[in-house]
C-alpha cells in the first residue's frame, strides 16, 4: 500500500518517495555533479526520495553493521542544504507524520512552516514505529546531537 504525499497548495508534506531506491549509478552521477568532485562515489548514500525543489531524502550509511533501517535519514538540497534529520527510518516516519518534511527538517531558520499532524501518515508510522512517536522538533533535535558534524563531513568532500 503507497499512502500518498499530498503537497496540499504548502499545508501538505513536500516529499515524494520513490519507488525503489536510485541506481548505485545514478546516485555517485549525481553526488558528483552536487559536490562537484569527480573522485567521490555515492556508496554511503541510498536515496529514497525527494522534495519538489529536486533535494534529496537518503539514508546515510553512517552505522556499520546495522540494517538500513537503523541508519540516519539525512537531505540533501538542491541549492546545497544539509541535515541528519532523523536518526533512523522510524522517527523520519514520525518526522513526516507531524507533517514537515526534509527541507524544513534541515533548514529550520528559513522554513516558516508549522507543524500539522497528517492522519493518514500518522497512522504509516504507528504501524511500523509505534513506540517511537515523538514530535517534529524533538526528532530533529535527537538527529542533530547524534549527528552534529555532518555538514562538515559534507563540506569537506565538496571542490
Amino acid at each position: 500500500m503507497v499512502t500518498p504525499f499530498d503537497y496540499d497548495d504548502g499545508r501538505g508534506v513536500d516529499f515524494e518517495p520513490f519507488l525503489a531506491f536510485l541506481s548505485a549509478e545514478e546516485t555517485t552521477d549525481w553526488f558528483r555533479a552536487w559536490l562537484g568532485n569527480p573522485d567521490l562515489n555515492g556508496d554511503d548514500f541510498r536515496v529514497f526520495g525527494q522534495d519538489g525543489s529536486g533535494g534529496y531524502a537518503a539514508l546515510w550509511l553512517a552505522r556499520p553493521d546495522r540494517s538500513l533501517v537503523e541508519q540516519p535519514v539525512v537531505f540533501l538540497g538542491s541549492e546545497g542544504e544539509t541535515g541528519v534529520v532523523a536518526r533512523d527510518l522510524g522517527d523520519f516516519l514520525w518526522l513526516l507524520a507531524d507533517g514537515v518534511g526534509p527541507w524544513e527538517a534541515a533548514t529550520p531558520y528559513e522554513s516558516e512552516r508549522i507543524p500539522r499532524p497528517i492522519p493518514e501518515l500518522t497512522a504509516v508510522a504507528e504501524r511500523f514505529a509505534p513506540t517511537r512517536r515523538r514530535p517534529a522538533a524533538e526528532v530533529i533535535a535527537l538527529a542533530m546531537q547524534e549527528f552534529p558534524d555532518f555538514d562538515d563531513i559534507i563540506m569537506k568532500l565538496c571542490r
